[in-house]
């Protein structure tokens, strides 16, 4: 059994076509960053495995929107044939020229009777009420039921309609499936049956499949694929099949002058079930297939089965450098957790960022897992956490709480009014499209349970959720939309509105209609920024709840340092490179906006406008900071009326992410602002959380000892931009003393601006040696 290979579409339909689905996703995913992209190749055949395969039929997407963007490469997958089945979903995927892969779990058929193992050979299968002669062949499968997790063995002859003898045991020769397969025959006869029911299989003959890879891997292109099948809701790797082995070796070994580079796709989501979160696609460095595993695959037999076993030990351990691995969820959590209490107050990190610190957290988490005092951090770590719960906060606000005063009564009011007033502009977009929303979260629900009830990898089913939700989506707006302009067309006929407005209102109702819900979009999303702001206010207000904030801030403080302790102790044990490679030292060095700043738009770390940096918000989110003062953000990054650069590296980047949560930063980090002194020169009135930060030893030492204005910083008569070149091709800088390890937090905050960056470092590197010899 095989199935016919499509013939490719044209680029220009390609092209359309991805640039649909990338307007779709852009506004599922408030925010979608690459990692690594410089690793994808420009030319030649590449093969992009991607893994975890988290987000069903939206991965592809992501990963084939980034590659495209990058280098306008066109990456063809390879989808599963019964989803090629589906209307929707064939549809689109044939418009991407992807390579159906007949499944043979997929052509399933209950067998008739049941089947048990002998007690003598279990490779001998006993039937009951059977008729194998008729529905089983040789290289057939038998499948078991879902309590056996579907365990399958090959037929290789059939002996009679009763008895049929099977290549190897079930479950392996390691003889753990045969008992657990004889446990559930003896369950089975003691409740009545004679055996266990079972499904077939048939032979699936890839052949075919396989040289249409070869032919488009010979003529250069761009092939994806997710080697562990099926999308699963895991927090670790599912074990890989064997295809993009015997892919890659078998092109190279019919086309022996062909290079074939294997690319590790990872994709970390921070919610990826959720409409409005957040994706980061990191790329890993090209593999070239090593020669002897060509060679050993030609040979066949035993020798081919080694090269793609070794083959695809080399994909797993790429795959593990741009994935983020936990045994289990609570694993996970601590990860996280971990990660946000080794963030210096006030600083931002890039997504790129936050998903590289988790996975080396966990790689070490995982390495120094057996250390009591490890062990003691994760519990207590554990106790931070349900603190936070208890009082109904996030980890990014503990840091942030302030005592009750009249500022907090009048910032609460304040946010109130600037919530109810996002609120009522998105509402007549929530109404209108509500018809959308609901039966989208209905279904998808639906679906996820019934993938749930079809799968044993499977968790809670959140892969499904957000592919059917856009689905869905996609499915019912069309004709929501052209209801209501059959409504308005109506009204205005009953009105009896001139003859050209009759003839024009459907038109306009179907184009004003998409622009007023991404204007609810984006109404809403300012709206529950601010919601997720309001809860530490109403619980400073409290007069009971200070003493639990203190408590909290306290606790957070000391497992914050000595989280550090124990990674500047146990960090260069585990990586050579720890002190030059590190992401934290805290650094005010971001790179520089690529967009224009100004009023309505803010720099971003990783040179891009922010996603929160949208028009909806700046506005009054500015006079908040100027009017409170609370915001980090107020007095860094881009001048709000200027629309000038500031003469300092934005400290800006992507919104503070927490991974407990779907917005991640709290409402004060939408807005970059930095007021100057008139000359130049940064000014000295700077947020309390920013004096805080290490970031100003940081900008002690990038910046002149004795130069005070524009003219002294740059020189004399040159531009910022003049003088960035000046700096990079002329200006030799002296190498600073740096800080020792085991300095403490609080006392990075007590640093005084007045200060030489020389002066400040001596005088913390003397205290911290005091304090080590007197403990």
């Amino acid at each position: 059994m095989s199935v016919s290979m499509p013939a490719r579409s044209p680029d220009f339909v390609y092209d359309l076509v991805l640039l649909f689905w990338r307007t779709v996703t852009s506004i599922f995913f408030r925010e979608i960053r690459p990692r690594g992209a410089y690793h994808i190749p420009r030319d030649g055949p590449v093969i992009f495995v991607a893994a975890p395969h988290h987000n069903q039929f939206l991965d592809p997407l992501l990963l084939t929107s980034e590659v495209h963007r990058e280098t306008h490469r066109r990456v063809e997958f390879l989808i599963a044939a019964k989803s090629m089945k589906r209307m929707a979903i064939g549809f689109f995927a044939g418009l991407m020229s992807s390579i159906p892969v007949t499944r043979a779990a997929d052509d399933a058929k209950p067998g008739s009777g049941v089947i048990a193992l002998s007690d003598d050979d279990p490779c001998l299968v006993i039937g009951y009420g059977t008729n194998f002669r008729t529905e089983l062949k040789p290289k057939w499968q038998i499948m078991l039921p879902v309590s056996l997790n579907f365990l399958v063995a090959e037929v290789t002859e059939v002996i009679s309609d009763t008895a049929v003898r099977i290549k190897k045991e079930f479950g392996g020769e390691s003889g753990k499936g045969t008992a657990r397969v004889r446990d559930k025959i003896a369950e089975a006869k003691e409740n009545g049956a004679a055996g266990l029911e079972y499904k077939r299989l048939p032979f699936i003959d890839q052949q075919e499949m396989y040289r249409f890879v070869y032919q488009r891997l010979k003529d250069g292109g761009c092939l994806g694929i997710f080697p562990e099948g099926g999308s699963h809701d895991r927090t670790d790797l599912l074990p890989l099949k064997a295809g993009v082995a015997v892919m890659a070796l078998g092109a190279m070994a019919s086309n022996p002058s062909l290079k074939v580079r294997i690319v590790p796709v990872g994709l970390s989501y921070f919610h990826a079930h959720r409409f409005r979160s957040r994706a980061v696609v990191e790329f890993g460095s090209a593999m070239d297939v090593p020669s002897e595993l060509v060679d050993m695959f030609k040979e066949g037999g035993s020798n081919k089965r080694d090269a793609c076993s070794r083959l695809l030990d080399l994909v797993y351990e790429g795959l593990k450098t741009v994935t983020l691995r936990a045994p289990d969820y609570e694993t996970l959590m601590v990860i996280q957790a971990a990660r946000r209490l080794y963030e210096t107050p006030g600083q931002h990190l890039t997504l790129g960022q936050v998903v590289e610190l988790n996975k080396r957290f966990l790689e070490a988490y995982q390495h120094f897992k057996d250390d009591p005092r490890i062990q003691k951090l994760k519990q207590n770590v554990f106790k931070y956490n349900r603190a936070v719960r208890d009082l109904g906060l996030r980890d990014h606000q503990v840091p942030r709480a302030k005592p009750a005063s009249w500022k907090t009564l009048g910032l609460l009011g304040y946010r109130l009014g600037l919530l109810i007033v996002w609120s009522i502009l998105a509402l007549p977009g929530v109404i209108l499209n509500g018809p959308i929303f609901i039966p989208a979260s209905i279904i998808s629900r639906k679906k996820a349970k019934e993938a749930l009830a079809a799968s044993t990898v499977k968790i809670a089913g959140r892969d499904v959720l957000a592919t059917w939700k856009i689905l869905i989506s996609l499915g019912v707006a069309p004709v929501l939309y052209a209801t209501y302009a059959i409504l308005a067309t109506f009204i205005a006929i009953k009105a009896n509105a001139p003859s050209w407005w009759i003839f024009w209102t459907p038109w306009l109702t179907i184009f004003v209609l998409p622009i007023m819900s991404y204007a609810a979009l984006k109404f809403g999303e300012a709206g529950v920024d601010i919601l997720k702001s309001l809860r530490p206010l109403v619980i400073a207000l409290f007069p009971g709840q200070q003493r639990s904030l203190d408590r909290l801030k306290k606790m957070r403080v000391g497992l914050s340092n000595e989280l550090t302790e124990l990674i500047h102790e146990l960090g260069p044990k585990l990586w050579d490179d720890f002190d030059h490679w590190r992401i934290l030292v805290p650094s005010a060095s971001v790179p520089p906006s690529s967009g224009k700043p100004g009023l309505w738009r803010r720099k971003s770390g990783t040179g891009g406008i922010d996603a929160q940096g949208g028009l909806l918000v700046h506005p009054m989110t500015w006079l908040d900071e100027r009017l409170f003062g609370w915001s980090r953000s107020a007095d860094r990054g881009t001048s709000a009326w200027g629309g000038q650069i500031s003469q300092q590296p934005s400290t800006v980047g992507s919104p503070n992410i927490t991974d407990d949560e779907e917005d991640g930063g709290d409402y004060e980090h939408v807005l970059g602002f930095l007021p100057s002194d008139g000359d130049g020169t940064p000014s000295r009135r700077r947020s309390r959380s920013l004096r805080s930060s290490y970031a100003d030893l940081q900008q002690l030492k990038t910046t002149p000892a004795i130069a005070t204005g524009a003219s002294a910083r740059y020189g004399a008569g040159l531009s910022p931009s003049d003088a960035f070149d000046h700096f990079r091709g002329s200006q030799h800088r002296e190498r600073k003393g740096s800080l020792n390890d085991g300095v403490l937090v609080e006392r990075l905050g007590a640093v005084d601006r007045d200060e030489t960056f020389k002066e400040a470092t001596d005088n913390i590197n003397e205290e911290n040696n005091q304090r080590k010899n007197e403990s």
